[in-house]
C-alpha cells in the first residue's frame, strides 16, 4: 500500500504528461503482482465495487475525532479523503500496514457489518499519505490527472506491446489484469480476447485555421460536419455487439437500443447523438444517457439514441483501414444501403470548390448540432492516434460573453487550498439595479495559476455565504466567458446552459452592472 500510496502522491504534485507516464511506468514495473494489477485498475475505473461510502468515513471520524473540529476541518480543506487522512489519530501498533491486494480481496468478500472495523484498522495502521491514497480507492474520484488513456500509455511503455495493441484487447481483460502483465513482461503470449468485439484505436484528427490550408488543393480532401455528440466505435460480430467510446471506454449498457439493432458483422466509427424527427438535439439531452448502468423504458423514449456514421474500418471480417478514404466512403455507402441498419445514418459530405467558400459554411452552421468541420485527405488510410496531415478539424470560434462570479468552490488535489472553480451568471429581469443574476455555465479552467491565486484573494474577501467547500461571493469580478453553444436547460434558473465554457478573461476592469443580460444568450440558442 505504500508504493500506491507514494505514487497517487507523486502524480498529484506532477503537472506534466510525461511526468507522470515515467511515474507510472516506473510503478508498473517495480510493483508485485496482483498490487500493480488493482492499482491498474483504480486508476481507470475498473474496480466495480465502491463498498466505502461518504457518509461511513464520516461516521468513523467523527467517532475518534472531536464532531466540531472535523466539520470546521472539512469545511476549510473541501476533500474528504484529505481531511480524513490529515485529522484521523492515527494507531500504527495497532494493526500491521495492509498491502493494496490484501485491501481489495478483503472488502469482496466481507459482509457489509464488517466494513466499519476494517476500514477503521486500515486508517489505524497507515500514515496520512496512504490513508489518502485508501479513501481514494475505496470511494473513487481520484483526481491525480491519470486517465485510463494514459495509464494505458505507460503500460506500453513497459514492454513489447503497442498503446494499440493494448487497447485492442483492453475490453476483454479483468482485474488484476495478470495475464496483460505477463504478456508486457514478455512471460506469456497476448491475452486470448474475441477479435470480433475488439476495440480499434481511434484515428484523430488535427485543429486547423484557414491560414494552414490555404497552401493546399481543396481538391485533395473531402468535408464533413463535425456534429455535436460523442465520438464511438460500433463493433458487431456473431450475435453481440460493443459500444466504445473514443477511449476504448464500453458504454453500452447505457445504449441497449444501439446494441439490440446490431445484427452484423462490421466496425463502425461514428457520433453518438440523440435524434428526434431527423433533428439533432442539444448535448444535454446525450447527456441523460451518458455514464448510466442501466437505463429505464422512459429514458430510451424520451433520448432516442442514434449513431451518424463517418466510416468503416472492418466489413465481414475484412480489414478495411488501409484503403483509401474515398474507397471506405463507397464501401460504408454500399453496406448501409444493403443493410439498413436501425438507428444510424450517414454523416454527408460538404461539397466545395474553395477554402474560403467552406469557411462560409462553417461560420453560418450554428445550428443543427454542429460543432465545425472535419477534413479529411481522399487518399487518407485509417491510422490509429493523430498523424501530421491526413485529417484535420476546424471548429467553429466560440462564443463570448461577460458572465459574473456569483459562486466560488474548493479545487482539488494541487488546487484543495484554493478557490477554483466558478459559476457565473447573466443579468435579468427588473429596472437597473434591481435585475437578479441567474447562473449560466461552470469552469475550471482557463486562467493561469498566478490568475487562481488573485481570483482565489478576491473570493474570501467578497464572500457572503458558506455552504460547505462552497461560497457566495457579492457581484463583482466579471469574467468573459468562451463557450461553444447554449442550450435550454431545466436544471437551470437561468432555464439556459453553456456548452463547455471556460474561462477566457478576466475583466478586472469591467463594472458588474454592465455584464451581459440574460436576453443576449437566448439570441445566440439554436433556432
Amino acid at each position: 500500500m505504500k508504493r500506491f500510496a507514494r505514487l497517487l502522491d507523486a502524480l498529484v504534485y506532477t503537472p506534466s504528461r510525461n511526468g507522470k507516464l515515467r511515474l507510472l511506468a516506473d510503478y508498473f514495473t517495480a510493483a508485485p503482482d496482483p498490487d500493480r494489477g488493482w492499482a491498474l485498475a483504480a486508476l481507470t475505473d475498473g474496480l466495480a465495487q465502491r463498498q466505502v461510502k461518504p457518509a461511513l468515513v464520516r461516521e468513523l471520524v467523527e467517532r475518534r475525532v472531536d464532531p466540531v473540529l472535523f466539520r470546521l476541518s472539512y469545511d476549510y480543506v473541501g476533500d474528504l479523503a484529505e481531511t480524513v487522512s490529515l485529522i484521523w489519530p492515527g494507531n500504527p501498533a495497532r494493526n500491521a500496514e495492509p498491502d493494496l491486494s490484501e485491501i481489495v480481496e478483503r472488502l469482496r468478500v466481507a459482509a457489509r457489518t464488517e466494513v466499519p472495523g476494517l476500514l477503521a484498522g486500515w486508517l489505524d495502521a497507515l500514515d496520512a499519505t496512504g490513508r489518502y491514497a485508501l479513501l481514494k480507492l475505496l470511494m473513487g474520484g481520484m483526481r491525480v490527472g491519470v486517465s485510463a488513456r494514459l495509464a494505458k500509455t505507460a503500460l506500453a511503455m513497459t514492454g513489447a506491446a503497442s498503446l494499440e495493441q493494448i487497447e485492442e484487447i483492453w475490453f476483454g481483460l479483468e482485474p488484476p489484469y495478470l495475464s496483460l502483465f505477463a504478456w508486457l513482461e514478455g512471460k506469456a503470449g497476448p491475452p486470448a480476447v474475441d477479435q470480433r468485439l475488439a476495440f480499434r484505436s481511434p484515428m484523430l484528427a488535427n485543429p486547423v485555421e484557414l491560414a494552414d490550408l490555404e497552401p493546399l488543393d481543396p481538391a485533395d480532401f473531402r468535408a464533413e460536419w463535425k456534429w455535436d455528440g460523442i465520438r464511438v466505435q460500433l463493433v458487431a460480430g456473431g450475435s453481440e455487439a460493443r459500444l466504445y467510446s473514443r477511449n476504448g471506454e464500453d458504454i453500452g449498457a447505457a445504449f441497449p437500443d444501439i446494441l439490440g439493432d446490431a445484427k452484423f458483422d462490421a466496425v463502425l466509427d461514428g457520433e453518438l447523438l440523440v435524434l428526434r424527427d431527423g433533428a439533432v438535439a442539444p448535448f444535454n439531452d446525450l447527456q441523460q444517457r451518458l455514464n448510466r448502468k442501466t437505463v429505464t423504458a422512459r429514458m430510451l423514449a424520451d433520448f432516442p439514441a442514434h449513431i451518424r456514421l463517418y466510416d468503416i474500418l472492418f466489413e465481414d471480417g475484412g480489414d478495411l483501414r488501409r484503403l483509401p478514404f474515398d474507397e471506405r466512403r463507397r464501401r460504408l455507402e454500399r453496406w448501409h444501403g444493403r443493410i439498413v441498419p436501425p438507428r444510424t445514418d450517414l454523416s454527408p459530405l460538404v461539397p466545395f470548390a474553395a477554402w474560403r467558400e467552406l469557411a462560409s459554411l462553417r461560420d453560418a452552421a450554428r445550428a443543427d448540432g454542429v460543432e465545425g468541420l472535419m477534413l479529411k485527405r481522399r487518399d487518407s488510410a485509417y491510422a490509429a492516434g493523430r498523424p501530421q496531415g491526413p485529417w484535420f478539424k476546424w471548429k467553429r470560434d466560440p462564443l463570448l460573453a461577460d458572465c459574473v462570479l456569483m459562486y466560488a468552490q474548493r479545487g482539488h488535489g494541487r488546487r484543495s487550498s484554493y478557490y477554483s472553480d466558478f459559476t457565473f451568471g447573466c443579468w435579468r429581469g427588473g429596472a437597473e439595479g434591481a435585475a437578479e443574476l441567474v447562473p449560466v455555465g461552470k469552469a475550471y479552467f482557463g486562467f493561469t495559476d498566478a490568475e487562481l491565486v488573485e481570483i482565489d484573494r478576491w473570493v474570501r474577501a467578497h464572500s457572503t455565504e458558506r455552504f460547505g467547500p462552497v461560497r457566495a461571493v457579492e457581484p463583482g469580478l466579471v469574467f468573459e466567458v468562451a463557450f461553444d453553444s447554449i442550450q435550454r436547460s431545466s436544471r437551470h434558473k437561468s432555464k439556459l446552459a453553456m456548452r463547455f465554457p471556460r474561462i477566457h478573461r478576466i475583466r478586472w476592469d469591467k463594472p458588474h452592472a454592465e455584464a451581459d443580460r440574460l436576453e443576449t444568450l437566448e439570441k445566440l440558442l439554436n433556432p
